[in-house]
């Protein structure tokens, strides 16, 4: 089993920054890709991005303004957030797949999720 614990989420003004870190432990050696997710209120679960190999996913809606980052297999996956805005606000969570990520778009299921962190951004 893998457990993956998020942290560094917050309340931050517009046009602020965070960054969001997830530890994995257990079966660490089972990992193939890790990504992370958010949800708002009243809207489905959505990829934000992801990292598999040297495969990165970034959704339209962070490029630029987001980076996802993890050093090396022990390492706790980042993602560095800019330019925050209102609609950025949402529960992010952590994922991982025990296989590699070669089609963003059908990344499901996920084998591992973190319990979430939360993101608030005021206008």
């Amino acid at each position: 089993q893998v457990q993956l614990v998020e942290s560094g989420g917050g309340l931050v003004q517009a046009g602020g920054s965070l960054r969001l870190s997830c530890v994995a432990s257990g079966s660490i050696f089972r990992i193939n890709a890790m990504g992370w997710y958010r949800q708002a209120p009243g809207k489905e679960r959505e990829l934000v991005a992801g990292s598999s190999g040297i495969s990165l996913y970034y959704a339209d809606f962070v490029k630029g303004r987001f980076t996802i980052s993890r050093d090396n297999a022990k390492s706790p996956l980042s993602l560095q957030m800019t330019s925050l805005k209102p609609e950025d606000t949402a529960m992010y969570y952590c994922a991982a797949w025990t296989k590699p990520i070669t089609d963003w778009a059908n990344s499901r299921p996920i084998d591992y999720w973190g319990q979430g962190t939360q993101v608030t951004v005021s206008s």
